[in-house]
């Protein structure tokens, strides 16, 4: 399972920056954390977009084998399981458009559905399938009312083949979501900023004992939710390979390299630059128990661009990114995981943006019955990197993107929790009237099957 955009990842089910660490929350708290936190992870997510890609197969593979031990179900025939959590939201928001000077506030009403489903036609042979189904419902401005399509675990639909100490994985996950102020801190002054996603591809992973060896193949559709972003609807192939060697029992050492080949459908005065993007790098993996796991990642990128904007004078970029991630539970009741990195992404109204990030998360339960998550971000953006800037009637130069949410969960009964959330987000740019602060807060009842 491959996917990407841009984010912010703190997920504790747990599919965070590539780790899974287990925890001892119960199954309705990690599925509502899941897709809370999920919708932050569309926000804010690493640059070298095949890349991030297949670390995001590796940790959605563990999280779903994770999964697999679960005795929950609603529906069970056989080796055949079927969970479905219905579930009810309401949020205020005090600032769907992202302004600084005119902000709107609404009030939203979020019914959703999660059905996670999975047949095991042998041990190593495993079909899966993770979709949310959803629709959000503006009461002040129902013009901005759509619906949600998404994955609490980023999986959609996956096959696991296994042939002798070979693993095929043929995946497709699509998500369709409109929360600006998650999207992307490239974004400001507008309420409409949305994408629909669809990746498919294959994925294979050759376990040779002391070294494993995996590659994969995507092909991503982006498709902007509104005509003011039709700038961004673009295809991508993405190509990559690993090779990790076990050094030691507790460290794994290895080398990957990705290709991305991006094509826009949108050319001339209000296009993006086609392009072709390379990375190669290392990555040294240190994990003592199962319980800590440090990641240390680093190398160089390479952007080709092609001049199809006739707004954007573009020119081939260099770049290089490099990341920390340290994920551990201490003790049943606390976790942790923290980011920090420097990154390269394609932009929403210039051809590159460089950044450097730091996403800490902690999950506490030290209240018997209230699983508390708390989580933050910042991230220093420069956008047009490499370029004469961005296109036309859109904001250029730095920005400062940070903010944080707190939740808390709390089972009413053995079949309803109440989930209670704050976020808040904020943005200041170098271009006048182009930050803005965010305060949403929500709650949400969900009804898991006994």
């Amino acid at each position: 399972m491959f996917t990407t955009f841009n984010t912010n990842a703190f997920q504790k089910a747990k599919i965070q920056s590539g780790h899974y660490l287990p925890t001892q929350s119960g199954p309705v708290c990690r599925r509502w954390l899941a897709a809370w936190l999920l919708l932050a992870e569309l926000g804010t997510a690493p640059a070298q977009e095949a890349l991030q890609n297949s670390l995001t197969g590796e940790s959605v593979s563990a999280a779903r084998d994770k999964q697999m031990q679960s005795e929950d179900y609603t529906f069970k025939n056989g080796d055949f399981r079927m969970l479905v959590l219905p579930s009810i939201g309401m949020e205020w928001n005090d600032n769907v458009n992202l302004s600084d000077t005119s902000a709107l506030d609404d009030y939203i009403v979020k019914p959703s559905v999660e059905i996670t489903a999975s047949y095991p036609f042998t041990q190593r042979n495993l079909l899966y399938v993770d979709v949310s189904l959803g629709y959000n419902r503006y009461l002040k401005h129902p013009n901005l009312s759509t619906f949600v399509l998404n994955s609490a675990s980023r999986t959609g639909l996956s096959f696991d083949i296994g042939i002798k100490d070979v693993t095929l994985n043929l995946h497709d996950w699509m998500s369709y979501v409109q929360d600006e102020a998650q999207q992307s801190g490239t974004v400001a002054n507008t309420p409409n900023y949305g994408t629909f996603q669809n990746t498919a591809g294959l994925a294979a992973t050759w376990n040779l004992n002391q070294a494993t060896l995996s590659a994969g193949y995507d092909h991503q559709n982006i498709q902007s939710t509104s005509a003011q972003f039709d700038n961004i609807t673009h295809a991508a192939e993405m190509l990559f390979a690993r090779a990790g060697f076990q050094v030691h029992p507790k460290v794994t050492v290895g080398l990957e390299s990705t290709a991305a080949f991006t094509r826009y459908t949108q050319s001339g005065a209000n296009g993006l630059n086609n392009n072709d993007a390379y990375t190669a790098g290392t990555y040294a993996e240190f994990q003592p128990s199962k319980f800590l796991k440090v990641t240390a990642r680093g190398g160089y990128a390479i952007y080709q661009f092609q001049q199809t904007s006739t707004s954007i004078q573009t020119s081939d970029q260099n770049s290089w990114y490099a990341s920390l991630n340290i994920a551990h539970q201490p003790s049943d009741s606390v976790s942790y995981s923290l980011e920090v990195g420097r990154e390269t992404q394609l932009g929403t109204s210039s051809d590159l943006v460089e950044d450097w990030y730091v996403r800490p998360n902690i999950n506490w339960k030290i209240i018997k019955g209230f699983d508390f998550n708390t989580s933050l971000f910042y991230e220093h953006g420069d956008q047009g990197v490499g370029s004469s800037g961005s296109l036309p009637g859109y904001s250029n130069g730095n920005f400062d993107w940070y903010g944080g949410s707190l939740s808390l969960e709390h089972p009413l009964t053995s079949w309803l929790s109440l989930g209670l959330n704050y976020r808040i987000t904020v943005r200041s740019s170098s271009t006048p009237n182009d930050g803005y602060t965010q305060n949403l807060v929500g709650l949400q009842l969900t009804y898991h099957h006994k």
